[in-house]
């Protein structure tokens, strides 16, 4: 029979929307106000001042590190870049697959290959870290190459992160301005509370599950198309448009059939995202690298038709410019989820090393409203009343006829 429900007991939080779960000092996201900071420090301070070497370590260690001490973590993550050879076959043997799916199998493999095994100390993940934060970019790298039936390019020990990651991507030196980009992107996009992937990989660390399992979780759960998978609408959609003077009649379009725009709407921020202003001066550098104005004029055009709904809370989010950034880069669309985990490793370890050090297992309820059975039914008189089937209207296979 049909349970019926009583006054809830509880207050339903679906989506866990507005729950607050824990305290954390990794960052802070003030959506109101459009404000974003690492322990601490803003966000535009570190893309102005620091690198993604040191803003890894600072997320990594919860402090800023001494000279000795960047240099030291700078010169692990350059001898860092290699793969087992079991996982660098496994990889080549998936050139098929989607470069997420590709990407969190190899990060589960890297766990058997990892030198501190199933260690789970808070010093043992730092290291674990260090040495994904290396391996992540090859394995993109890699597959990327491989699936355009072109060979691998083998690290270079001589270059920053994001410059071997781009040399190792493409083949070619990256320019300074490209360098640039990139790594103030993946300053930008480090860390950013508790987004659903981070969540994930904070719920894994809490069952006490290895590293690398909370990590492939979080890849998991990015990968999705309503989390990270979402970033590379935005350039598909400017491709669509085509050029400025049919940025009017689209948004109007879209507008009266009730559709989104790619690039708008946050959970979090009741303001344009406070990145977005930096990934707009990367769209601008590289328009100008690339003698291509056209996507920044439709973007920017867009933005300007899109004011007008800012009153209703639609603001533009970081995939507005991040998406066209990467396009300009020369990323693909369906790649363009595994380069922003690159960027958000560091903040997932941090997530994870808080979780480990004041630990209780993540188990939220549900408020259970279904059917209650009053007898068990023996399986000769069970029926489907809502299909009209009785345990006797099947085929011989079991499959209702």
């Amino acid at each position: 029979m049909k349970h019926e429900p009583q006054p809830l007991p509880v207050e339903i939080h679906r989506g866990l929307m507005g729950v607050y779960f824990d305290r954390t000092t990794v960052s802070m996201v003030d959506g109101r106000n459009g404000r974003l900071s690492f322990l601490g420090y803003p966000m535009e301070m570190l893309v102005e001042h620091s690198t993604f070497e040191e803003t890894a370590f600072l997320l990594i260690n919860g402090r800023m590190p001494m000279s000795r001490e960047l240099d030291a973590f700078t010169e692990t993550l350059r001898r860092s870049r290699s793969l087992p050879a079991p996982v660098a076959e496994m990889v080549a043997s998936m050139a098929h697959a989607h470069p997420m799916d590709a990407l969190r199998t190899a990060v589960s493999a890297l766990a058997a290959f990892d030198p501190d095994g199933p260690d789970a100390g808070i010093e043992a993940i730092r290291r674990k870290s260090v040495r994904l934060l290396s391996q992540m970019p090859i394995i993109v790298a890699m597959h990327h190459r491989l699936r355009q039936g072109k060979l691998a390019v083998p690290p270079d020990e001589g270059l920053p992160h994001t410059a071997n990651f781009l040399w190792m991507l493409t083949g070619a030196p990256p320019s300074d301005e490209e360098v640039q980009v990139l790594s103030e992107d993946f300053i930008l996009h480090a860390e950013h509370s508790s987004n659903a992937s981070s969540f994930a990989a904070r719920v894994i660390a809490s069952a006490r599950s290895g590293y690398h399992a909370a990590i492939a979780g979080a890849l998991a759960c990015f990968e999705g198309a309503l989390h990270g998978g979402a970033i590379d609408g935005v350039a598909g959609m400017v491709e669509e448009i085509g050029s400025p003077d049919r940025v009017a009649a689209y948004v109007r379009e879209r507008r009266q059939k009730r559709e989104r725009l790619m690039g708008f709407g946050s959970r979090i921020y009741r303001t344009p995202d406070p990145r977005a202003p930096f990934l707009r001066r990367h769209v601008e550098i590289l328009s100008k690298l690339r003698g291509e104005p056209r996507y920044l004029q439709i973007l920017d055009r867009l933005a300007e038709e899109m004011k007008a709904y800012a009153k209703h809370g639609v603001h533009m989010n970081d995939d507005f410019y991040g998406s066209v950034s990467y396009k300009l880069l020369g990323i693909t669309s369906d790649l363009c989820a595994a380069v922003f985990s690159l960027c958000r490793l560091a903040g997932w370890t941090a997530q994870i090393i808080e979780q480990s050090e004041n630990n209780i297992l993540i188990r939220p309820m549900l408020h259970y409203v279904g059917e209650e059975a009053s007898e068990y039914p023996p399986i000769e008189q069970r029926y489907e009343a809502r299909d009209g089937l009785s345990a006797t209207s099947t085929s011989e296979n079991g499959i209702p006829a």
